[in-house]
């Protein structure tokens, strides 16, 4: 009995959440059906309300147990979206009214066990039903009888219910394999396409910084050697600044073509690792910054790399944009790396205004990995990115 008594409870804290969950289902009814018929027109248009559509099938997802897949699109052509437009009449109708039916057992024992004691307030002809009319004391004596009924069939339906409801929306909310695999698809190509996005960025970068630094440099110490030799040939003796001026050029060159090496792969991170090459990074910044390191970080060097030049990229746009007054980075070493920089500027950060946290989001998308964002006017800006490791 004791453990009928626990299944019971159990699912019935199961059912429960998902009778509130049909409620909001059957609100939204009416909107999914009249987004599908126009979507059914145009299967490229995004329906009006997939947000809440989607929130209300994942958590029953959740409640079941079920994998939550990810929307690439919230139309008619996602495999995703209809499974959900599929499940929601369901929960909103059948998934409601059993539920209700279901739940109310156990009140309804509990009701019936104590009519007797107050079926005589009622008038004779408007008699309480517990199902029946009680309108006599012999009446009155069956209702504990029935009090048992409803106990046995809350007992032992409520648990099947459960199950079937339970497998039945986990099959309507099943994305197909075929689905599942050209989702996949779709994510890799689009995971390619920020690769060699990333990858002809870093290109042009590297192109720009030998262009513009190093190739100038080198020009320069060219002229100050073509200076030597016709002074070597013309005044010896006058002919030692001119050397000293082009080995200063030389050595400018060097130092500068030892930054673009860095920029492509910087040896810190090979001679003390990824924590201490951040700590090299917020040592240099100009605003106050402290770092958390949680678990140990080493990762694969790609991604050790690409989390470097995410929080350099962060460090310069809180250093030049924010007006913070003080920063902080936490790494955190799982399944995945996953970087948060927070600071205390004025916030209102925005992509689209060449903060850099476009190429941040490029670098980390061709990684698969994921790049969020939180910067209402006024501050705080929190930038969160999660990298896997592949491990």
């Amino acid at each position: 009995m004791r453990h009928r008594l626990t299944t019971l409870w159990l699912s019935t804290r199961q059912l429960a959440p998902g009778l509130a969950t049909g409620f909001a289902a059957l609100t939204l009814l009416p909107l999914s059906v009249f987004a599908t018929l126009l979507a059914l027109v145009n299967p490229g248009r995004i329906l009006p309300g997939a947000p809440v559509l989607h929130a209300l099938a994942n958590h029953e997802r959740l409640r079941i147990g079920a994998p939550v897949p990810e929307v690439t699109e919230p139309t008619l052509r996602d495999p995703v979206t209809r499974r959900n437009l599929l499940w929601l009449p369901w929960h909103a109708v059948a998934n409601t009214v059993v539920s209700l039916f279901v739940l109310a057992l156990p009140l309804a024992s509990v009701n019936a066990l104590l009519v007797p004691t107050f079926w005589w307030l009622f008038p004779a002809d408007d008699p309480i039903a517990s199902p029946y009319p009680v309108t006599s004391w012999g009446v009155a004596a069956t209702m504990p009888l029935m009090a048992v009924v409803y106990a046995v069939l809350a007992l032992t339906v409520t648990p099947w219910i459960t199950g079937v409801f339970g497998r039945t929306a986990g099959r309507i909310l099943a994305v197909p394999t075929g689905a599942r695999l050209a989702q996949r698809v779709a994510e890799l190509t689009a995971s390619r396409a920020a690769a060699l996005e990333a990858h002809g960025a870093e290109l042009r970068r590297i192109e720009r910084d030998l262009h513009d630094g190093t190739q100038n440099k080198l020009v320069a110490v060219a002229m100050h050697l073509g200076i030597v030799e016709r002074e070597l040939r013309r005044d010896p003796d006058n002919a030692l600044p001119l050397v000293l001026r082009a080995q200063d050029a030389a050595t400018d060159a060097l130092s500068g073509l030892r930054d673009v090496v860095r920029g492509i792969y910087p040896p810190v991170l090979a001679e003390r690792g990824l924590d201490g090459a951040i700590a090299g990074l917020i040592a240099r910044c100009p605003v106050p910054c402290a770092l958390t390191t949680l678990g140990p970080l080493r990762a694969p060097a790609a991604v050790e790399s690409a989390a470097y030049f995410v929080v350099a990229e962060a460090l310069t746009n809180i250093a030049k944009h924010s007006g913070a007054q003080r920063a902080s980075v936490t790494l955190t070493r799982e399944d995945t790396l996953t970087i948060e920089i927070t600071d205390d500027g004025h916030g209102g950060a925005d992509e689209t205004t060449g903060t850099g946290l476009a190429g941040i989001r490029r670098r980390v998308a061709a990684f698969e990995g994921r790049t969020e964002v939180t910067s209402p006017p006024g501050g705080p800006t929190l930038l969160r990115v999660e990298l896997p490791c592949g491990s």
